[in-house]
C-alpha cells in the first residue's frame, strides 16, 4: 500500500516535469529513440521511447521531453513533437534526426519551416548498404567522413561531386546514393555558424550517448511490467540529466 501510494505521488511530480512550459527559446533540437520490452496484453512488445533534447541560446543542454509509445510511427512522432509545441517550444533553428520515415513525416508536418540536419554519423552507416564489396566501405566511410570535415558548404558540395564521379563508373548505385543522400548532412554548415557548433549539432551522438547510459540503468529490468513503469524509470533518469546539465556553467555548444 505504501510503495503503490509512493509511485503515485512519484508519477505525479514526473508528469509535472513532463508538462513543464518550455519557456526559453530552444535554438537546436535533437531527437531520438530507443526501444524498451514491455509486458503489453500478456505480450512481452518493444515499446518506443522518444526523447527530445535542446541546446539552448546560451549554450546550456536540456532534456525537451520523454514520452512512451507503441513504435515510431508518424502518428506517434506527431503527437509527441505536437506536445512539445503545446508546452511552449519556440526559437528553433535546426533539428538534428536520423531518417527514420515517421520521425521524417510528423516533423515536416509540425515543424515544416525549421531546417533539419540528418545525422551525418547515421549516413555513413547506410552508405555500407550501397557499398557492392566489403573491402571498401572503409574507403567509402573515409571519403564521406572528409566530405562533411570541409570548412565550408561550398567545398562539401565540391568534393562531393568529385566523389561522385569517383565511383560513377565502378559503383554507380553508390554514386546515386551519394548525390540524393548526403546533401542532406550539409544543413549545418548554415545553421550552425561556429566550427565547434557544427561538430556538436552534425549528428546525434551526443543523443546516442545518453541512450548508452539510459540502457546501463535499464538493462537489469529487462522486461517492463508495463509502459507505466518504463515511463517512471525514464522520465526519473532524465530529470537527473536535466539537472546536471542545468547545473553547469555551459556547455560550449553555440557561439
Amino acid at each position: 500500500m505504501q510503495v503503490s501510494r509512493a509511485a503515485q505521488m512519484l508519477d505525479c511530480e514526473f508528469e509535472k516535469w513532463r508538462k513543464r512550459q518550455l519557456k526559453d527559446p530552444v535554438e537546436y533540437m535533437l531527437l531520438d529513440a530507443r526501444y524498451e520490452k514491455v509486458r503489453t496484453d500478456g505480450n512481452v512488445v518493444d515499446s518506443a521511447l522518444l526523447i527530445a533534447y535542446g541546446i539552448m541560446g546560451d549554450g546550456h543542454r536540456r532534456v525537451l521531453g520523454v514520452s512512451v509509445e507503441m513504435s515510431e510511427a508518424e502518428i506517434h512522432w506527431r503527437h509527441f513533437l505536437e506536445s512539445l509545441v503545446e508546452r511552449g517550444l519556440h526559437g528553433l533553428e535546426m533539428i538534428t534526426s536520423d531518417n527514420h520515415p515517421g520521425l521524417k513525416n510528423a516533423r515536416k508536418s509540425v515543424f515544416p519551416s525549421v531546417p533539419w540536419q540528418r545525422c551525418q554519423f547515421h549516413l555513413q552507416q547506410n552508405a555500407s548498404a550501397h557499398v557492392p564489396k566489403k573491402s571498401r566501405q572503409g574507403e567509402v566511410h573515409d571519403d564521406i567522413r572528409n566530405i562533411f570535415n570541409m570548412p565550408s558548404k561550398e567545398e562539401a558540395k565540391s568534393l562531393l561531386k568529385r566523389t561522385i564521379d569517383k565511383y560513377k563508373d565502378k559503383s554507380s548505385d553508390l554514386a546515386q546514393w551519394l548525390e540524393n543522400e548526403l546533401p542532406e548532412g550539409f544543413t549545418v554548415f548554415t545553421a550552425a555558424q561556429s566550427l565547434n557548433a557544427r561538430r556538436k549539432l552534425r549528428t546525434t551522438n551526443m543523443v546516442e550517448f545518453q541512450n548508452k547510459e539510459l540502457k546501463k540503468r535499464t538493462r537489469c529490468i529487462r522486461v517492463f511490467p508495463n509502459r507505466e513503469s518504463l515511463l517512471r524509470i525514464a522520465s526519473a533518469l532524465l530529470i537527473e540529466l536535466d539537472e546536471t546539465w542545468l547545473a553547469e556553467d555551459k556547455v560550449c555548444i553555440v557561439g
